[in-house]
């Protein structure tokens, strides 16, 4: 079976296509407008393995909020899809990873049920031409759709380019353990479903 999603978001804001495959080898496709947040999409889907293919038409004459927001709305909902009913699959994960003097850590809980707690403190209020509080809505906004608990915590850094990605880094790595097959786990969870 192939682990792949879909999803296209249309609204008067944002008008996006994402496809995710969740067993791939980290091939990524991604143009949002925002430099930044393609750079950190492509450093995601190359340590997650997962390939993703993402584009983005938003209203960037008004600001960046409303792209940054939906495209993780559209990629969570695209790895929610891919999973299926979550059975067979690792569930838990935890993953450090660094980026020179920054170190992040991310717990993904693949639960059904979402919940973020984000703490990276920025100095700089952007990174290119994104706010760095819609790096932080970024994660916030992608485990919703993806059903999920995710804790992003900075352990410590300096520069704020290296915060974001070394973040962005954590969860990848925490994804690929996490979305990872298991044929003796079953359904995941003591009551008999992931919701």
């Amino acid at each position: 079976m192939t682990r792949t999603a879909t999803i296209t978001r249309k609204t008067r804001e944002t008008d996006i296509a994402c496809t995710l495959t969740l067993d791939g080898t980290g091939v990524a496709s991604i143009s949002t407008g925002l430099g930044f947040l393609d750079h950190m999409l492509t450093a995601l889907a190359k340590h997650s393995r997962c390939d993703l293919e993402l584009s983005c038409t938003g209203d960037l004459h008004i600001d960046d909020h409303h792209t940054a927001e939906d495209c993780a709305l559209t990629l969570g909902q695209a790895l929610d899809e891919a999973l299926g009913d979550r059975a067979n699959i690792a569930r838990f994960s935890s993953a450090y990873a660094p980026l020179d003097e920054s170190l992040a850590r991310v717990v993904i809980d693949l639960s059904g049920r979402p919940f973020a707690s984000v703490t990276i403190p920025f100095v700089r209020e952007s990174l290119g031409t994104i706010a760095t509080e819609n790096i932080t809505h970024f994660f916030q906004s992608f485990a919703t759709t993806a059903r999920t608990t995710l804790h992003v915590d900075l352990i410590r850094g300096d520069n704020d380019h290296h915060k974001a990605e070394a973040c962005f880094k954590a969860l990848a790595i925490a994804l690929r353990q996490a979305v990872a097959v298991d044929d003796t786990a079953g359904m995941p969870s003591t009551k008999g479903t992931l919701t």
